[in-house]
């Protein structure tokens, strides 16, 4: 920028970097999906057409930008996680914010036609909203990804309960509630009285519905090598003095300009998967421990 009289304005900005060492999520929520589910006939109390295109646009997003090594979504929502060593727009959360939420709404736009053919998209578009989170870490990471795996099944068991309430079952005469009778009559329930009133009521076994539903979608890269670029080691790098190592011990060598694009090319390479898996338990992370390295 040529220097001017009027460059001082550039004191006003805010430069809202985030705290290095902290994972970063930014979670991104539809804008009055609500309103906007009613308007497009959303099947209750899912719609597959709708998480499918979610889906897709995670998939997207997650390929456009290498720096988000896992992402999980549920309903409207999306959290990206990105490591915690990302400099991406140097960590700052506006523009992290903004670029992630901002591809979404492309994709989700972009793809309307592929998951809802013949289905006119009409304005006001649908757009979703961004804020970024630090975690610390890594275990504070998981509990706040637990959180909204756990959130997905509380929800989906409401939801699922509460439509049948409202649909009614006439194979076992069960009559069809206002949504205010729905509401009033599940007041106060525990998990498994819900299951009970979807079994008795309406001959469902919620244990044997969809995981998608029950567990969210879980997005992230399949290496075929499922090897993570080598930090450099004491067998290719140059003795140490004892307070040199001292000041090393317990933190990362950076990475080198070479070794940043060659993860970047691999990452690039690596195919993104959309699973409905537990990430609650160990066993997702245990078989996938690039992800959090």
């Amino acid at each position: 920028m040529a220097n001017s009289e009027f460059e001082y304005v550039r004191k006003f900005e805010d430069w809202d970097a985030l705290a290095p060492s902290n994972w970063i999520v930014v979670r991104i929520d539809g804008r009055g999906f609500s309103k906007f589910s009613k308007r497009q006939n959303f099947s209750k109390p899912n719609d597959r057409r709708a998480i499918d295109l979610m889906n897709a646009a995670a998939v997207e997003v997650v390929k456009q930008f290498t720096d988000i090594v896992v992402a999980y979504g549920q309903s409207d929502e999306y959290s990206f996680v990105l490591h915690e060593d990302c400099q991406l727009f140097e960590r700052r959360a506006a523009k992290l914010a903004t670029s992630i939420s901002t591809a979404f709404s492309v994709e989700y736009c972009m793809q309307w036609d592929k998951y809802f053919p013949g289905q006119i998209l009409e304005r006001p578009f649908p757009t979703f909203d961004g804020r970024c989170v630090l975690y610390p870490k890594k275990k504070i990471l998981r509990d706040y990804l637990s959180w909204r795996q756990a959130d997905c099944h509380v929800n989906n068991l409401y939801n699922t309960t509460f439509w049948n309430m409202v649909k009614g079952n006439p194979v076992t005469d069960t009559p069809a509630m206002t949504p205010t009778e729905a509401e009033l009559a599940l007041k106060g329930t525990f998990s498994k009285d819900k299951h009970e009133i979807l079994f008795q009521k309406f001959k469902l076994n919620y244990d044997k519905e969809d995981e998608i539903w029950k567990k969210g979608s879980v997005v992230y890269r399949k290496f075929e090598d499922k090897q993570s670029v080598k930090e450099p080691t004491s067998e290719n790098q140059p003795p140490q003095s004892r307070n040199e190592r001292g000041t090393e011990q317990g933190k990362k060598k950076p990475l080198s300009r070479t070794q940043m694009e060659k993860e970047r090319k691999r990452k690039q390479k690596a195919r993104v998967v959309v699973e409905h898996i537990d990430i609650i338990k160990d066993n997702f992370w245990q078989e996938n421990p690039w992800i959090l390295e």
